[in-house]
């Protein structure tokens, strides 16, 4: 036996949390990883071009 169509009222979520402007470590690791890597990879290519570069041209 199905209960009756649920009426007046609906159940809502809890109300959302504003986000406080506070300093977060987690976020600010993130986004220097994020900045290691990109250094790294541009290190990394440009080492690659220099030695290719470096082995093609003629002495």
């Amino acid at each position: 036996m199905s209960s009756p169509p649920a009426r007046g009222a609906t159940r809502r979520g809890p109300p959302s949390r504003r986000r406080r402007l506070t300093f977060n470590w987690v976020t600010f690791d993130r986004w220097l990883d994020r900045i290691v890597i990109l250094a790294v990879v541009t290190a990394v290519t440009v080492g690659i071009v220099a030695l290719a570069l470096s082995l093609l041209v003629d002495p």
